[in-house]
């Protein structure tokens, strides 16, 4: 495919629509399908979890370290926002989520493994506080765990892959997700 190189330029333009999906688009959904596929439709979630996944793979032994972080604090974000936490700035650090976990991917920044699991761990709380307040408890959010957990398998794969090819395609792609951040927060300072 010649021009496989451009479909994260495609991506990073399509994200001034992503957004976490909080405010007056608030749902209640229930079941565990909505809640596997939450994560998923969300171009910003996507975008980072996969990039966790990705940077794990790229950067540490215990691939597996940042991503259990990931999905186990997104789960009590997602808690703590059910049972009434306020957790400020949401869509904000959702976007610096992005932008940092990017950045950290473009550069190959290897952060000790706690740290680093630290760091993803407390973005986490963001994204689950934003899918919490649209998701209603049980298998929902049972669903929710399980498709993020899926995704940062396929960003450890898909990391792991990049080992074996072009070292330039990580670089990219973490680019192309801190441009999504970016573009993200400029929509909300604009908005």
């Amino acid at each position: 495919m010649k021009y496989k190189h451009l479909i994260p330029v495609a991506l990073a333009a399509l994200s001034f629509s992503a957004f976490a999906h909080v405010g007056e688009a608030h749902h209640d959904h229930g079941g565990f399908i909505t809640g596997f596929l939450h994560p998923i439709t969300g171009l910003d979630h996507l975008a980072a979890m996969l990039a966790v996944g990705v940077w794990s793979a790229m950067t540490t032994r215990r691939l597996w370290l940042a991503p259990l972080s990931f999905a186990a604090l997104l789960l009590a974000g997602a808690l703590l926002a059910q049972a009434g936490v306020a957790f400020p700035a949401i869509e904000p650090m959702i976007a610096a989520s992005m932008l940092v976990v990017g950045l950290l991917l473009a550069a190959q920044v290897k952060l000790p493994e706690t740290a680093g699991a630290v760091l993803v761990g407390a973005f986490a709380l963001f994204h689950g506080a934003a899918h919490g307040q649209e998701l209603a408890a049980g298998t929902a959010l049972a669903g929710m765990v399980l498709g993020t957990a899926l995704l940062h398998a396929a960003g450890i794969a898909i990391g792991l892959g990049f080992q074996r090819a072009h070292r330039w395609l990580p670089r990219l792609a973490g680019g192309v997700v801190a441009l999504m951040g970016l573009n993200m927060g400029w929509s909300l300072l604009a908005g």
